[in-house]
């Protein structure tokens, strides 16, 4: 499977920032794409595969619709819908279109530490960082109350069950503009009334209880990161978010963990019995479900535990957070702050009163200007490892249905990306500290040749060189625009799962 910069064949260019893709079933689908960005041709096939599921709700009773798909800029294979695919439909909803990881985004918070004050202190961070993530350092300690808090209101959930009293580890970062939940539209949570599909997770351990979810990076992209605001485009955009020149900032990306697995599956599961007899099954496998009054009571079965997965996302992100707060004051003699700068979610559904829905995986909405957001909304958009990030600000483009990318995207599939170059990889880690729950400096694992391959495998899954370049992918944005640059961060360190 190989990407390339000559355009597929299939694709047709528009101008110097689109392209479409004629289709048998002729929905409109456009590409946000300059012509320096790569396309592999193993998306546009997969993507021709959803279209299928045009053909599938016209033959469903009933007047539903793909209305239109918009293809960002980080536009490339999953594993069975494209990442980067903005799908809007009317009168029917596709759960695998937005997938397993439910409500998967990021958090970026400015802190008001400098980057000439941290530097100093990075063996120290990154030790501090290894206990917090990987070695029982977080100490998130739950009640049934904060879990079902959580998973029925997000974070003012979870924060009306109590700070607990005395907490070390994560909880002990809790600042009062946490409790002021500010942020965004997105920062806080999807309420719902049930959070009973997850009963066993609610009342896992009994009373306080600690467990391997809450607080897990996850695999795959997944990861915190420690950046610092290396250059500014906007300056009143990055003022109003508290980015200057220098200023230290935590991005992360995680999502629902397998709370969103179990979801999904609830979601596959109603649709099967929604599934009308005697209709074939759809060829590729995509099942919609019908916006009708006849499925409401499975569907919203499914938008309940899609819900709370979504919330317990957010709270995932905030607890990691925290932890990467705990790090820097454990290492940092420095007294500081942290703010929220926003809360973006790229795997998540947008239902509307008028029967339309907008399904987004791995693109990230990029609203215009608003009383909220007077700048637009903030678009965050990550680098590879080692790579800078990108904050923009949204323009609210209906061409692109409010969307933009969520990273670079992928531009070597894993396993091909798994037998990179060994030089490749010594290059990189000599000049970038990533923490793992294996140190690979550690004398004790250095005879350990097995560990050792093993851990360098799948980091090079995740290395510089199986990316896009992220510059060409911010250029088509704003080329487009969908969403114009305000600051650019760069990577001190980066904690991965």
């Amino acid at each position: 499977m190989s990407t390339t910069k000559r355009p597929d064949p299939r694709l047709v260019r528009t101008d110097d920032s689109w392209l479409t893709l004629p289709n048998p079933y002729d929905v409109p689908v456009e590409i946000c794409a300059g012509p320096d960005v790569p396309i592999e041709s193993a998306a546009v096939d997969e993507l021709l595969v959803v279209l299928e599921t045009a053909a599938t709700l016209r033959a469903l009773p009933g007047a539903a619709r793909i209305d239109r798909v918009v293809c960002t800029p980080d536009f490339h294979k999953g594993a069975g819908i494209p990442i980067g695919t903005v799908l809007q439909t009317t009168g029917a909803l596709i759960p695998q279109a937005v997938g397993n990881d439910i409500n998967c985004g990021m958090r970026v918070e400015a802190t008001s530490l400098t980057v000439d004050r941290v530097r100093p202190h990075l063996d120290r961070l990154e030790q501090h960082l290894r206990h917090l993530f990987f070695e029982g350092g977080r100490r998130i300690g739950l009640t049934p109350a904060h879990r079902e808090g959580l998973l029925r209101e997000g974070l003012p959930g979870l924060l009306s069950a109590g700070v607990p009293s005395g907490p070390d580890g994560a909880w002990a970062q809790v600042s009062p503009g946490d409790l002021a939940l500010s942020g965004g539209v997105h920062a806080s949570g999807h309420p719902v009334a049930s959070a009973s599909q997850f009963r066993d997770w609610i009342t896992s351990g009994g009373g306080t209880s600690y467990d391997s979810i809450i607080g897990s990076v996850g695999g795959g992209n997944h990861f915190a990161e420690l950046q610092y605001v290396s250059e500014v485009h906007d300056g009143a955009a990055a003022y109003a978010w508290g980015l200057v020149p220098g200023r230290v900032v935590l991005m992360v990306h995680t999502g629902s963990l397998s709370l969103g697995h179990q979801a999904n599956s609830t979601g596959l599961d109603q649709a099967r019995a929604l599934w009308p007899a005697g209709v074939p099954a759809p060829r590729n496998r995509i099942l919609p479900m019908l916006l009708d009054e006849a499925g409401a009571a499975r569907r919203e079965k499914y938008l309940t535990a899609f819900a709370n997965a979504a919330n317990f996302a957010i709270g995932n992100r905030f607890f990691l957070a925290l932890m990467m707060r705990a790090g820097l004051a454990a290492a940092v003699p420095d007294e500081f702050d942290s703010r929220l700068v926003y809360e973006s979610p790229h795997n998540l559904l947008w239902p509307a009163p008028d029967g339309t829905v907008v399904h987004r995986k791995g693109a990230t909405p990029a609203g215009g200007a608003t009383t909220q957001d007077p700048f637009g909304e903030p678009v965050i958009v990550p680098g590879s490892m080692g790579a800078p990030s990108h904050l923009l600000r949204g323009l609210g483009s209906t061409r692109a249905l409010q969307s933009a990318c969520h990273g670079a995207g992928r531009s070597v599939p894993r396993g091909s990306a798994s037998r990179g170059g060994d030089a490749e990889l010594d290059a990189f880690l000599a000049e970038f500290r990533v923490v793992t729950p294996l140190n690979h400096r550690d004398p004790a694992v250095a005879g350990r040749r097995d560990i050792l391959d093993a851990w360098r495998r799948d980091l090079k899954q995740e290395a510089p060189w199986a990316y896009k370049e992220v510059g060409p992918v911010v250029r088509s944005l704003t080329s487009a625009d969908v969403a114009m640059p305000v600051a650019e961060l760069r990577p001190l360190l980066t904690v991965k799962g």
